[in-house]
């Protein structure tokens, strides 16, 4: 009799664990890739706008602007042998970012230093590591986490740069369209540095160019199905708190989409796979 009781509980506890998996599945093939990002991606922020709209201090961009017209192609993809070469500009531009006087800046010029700062210390990390195949063969210690890197005077890691001093701060998730971390599934890098007296038209030439290629987005109306970049997945919230969709932002930039929320048609999310291989010239 005990033998049989112990057989029909190991029975319960096996129909148990089989329930809660597939409860599992179903729950994680509805949301996708946001249920793992909350558990192992970026973290949630509620984007706040901190920073005076005006300011009277300067930052001069050129040097890294000649750098991107010279070794930047007009996919965005970069010649890492040639900007090799000029290590030396690369690090004084660099430099100077560390010495720019940030509190000093408006807004936007405040916004345009970090995006170019994110931009060239990503460019840089590559030059250390050469040759690779992709920013993930750096280690881990090495790479997204590595406090290194000098912005106003404060010691950061890219990490922090994008998580605590970028989108916590600035309403604008156009950012994931700019931030390239050296991959071909992140958007082009762009020819011309961010400038503040620019930034608005850069931004958004950015998030016209994410959805009309199908790299990273595209609407297939005879499903109801948008094909998104997993930019929107890893950030979902940042998009969320300004449209209060992914589809409602996405919508901003693809007038069928558009019309298809409008006539209320259901519309499912699928992401596109990221390509993780450098994005480097041929």
């Amino acid at each position: 009799m005990q033998g049989n009781l112990s057989g029909r509980a190991r029975s319960a506890v096996v129909l148990v664990v089989a329930s809660l998996t597939l409860l599992a599945c179903a729950v994680c093939s509805e949301l996708g890739e946001r249920v793992l990002v909350g558990l192992f991606g970026p973290p949630s922020v509620h984007a706040t706008e901190v920073h005076p709209v005006s300011g009277d201090g300067v930052f001069d961009h050129s040097q890294f602007e000649r750098l991107l017209e010279r070794f930047v192609d007009g996919e965005g993809l970069v010649d890492y042998a040639g900007l090799e070469r000029e290590r030396g500009a690369l690090g004084r531009y660099i430099a100077a970012i560390g010495a720019a006087p940030f509190d000093a800046l408006g807004r936007d010029a405040k916004l345009a230093l970090l995006i170019n700062a994110y931009n060239a210390f990503t460019l840089m990390l590559v030059l250390d590591h050469r040759p690779i195949n992709s920013i993930r063969d750096i280690p881990a210690d090495a790479r997204w986490e590595a406090k290194r890197w000098r912005v106003g005077g404060a010691v950061l890691s890219l990490d922090e740069l994008e998580h605590r001093w970028i989108r916590p701060n600035f309403v604008e998730p156009r950012i994931h369209f700019a931030l390239v971390c050296a991959a071909r599934g992140c958007p082009p890098l762009r020819r011309d540095a961010y400038d503040g007296a620019l930034l608005q038209q850069q931004l958004e030439e950015q998030a016209r160019m994410v959805h009309s290629d199908s790299r990273w987005f595209r609407f297939e109306g005879g499903p109801g199905t948008a094909w998104m970049t997993a930019l929107y997945s890893w950030y979902g919230g940042d998009f969320d708190q300004v449209s209060g969709s992914t589809l409602s932002y996405a919508a901003r930039y693809s007038a069928e989409l558009a019309a298809a929320l409008a006539d209320g048609r259901e519309v499912s999310v699928r992401y596109l796979d990221y390509d993780w291989s450098l994005n480097e010239q041929p």
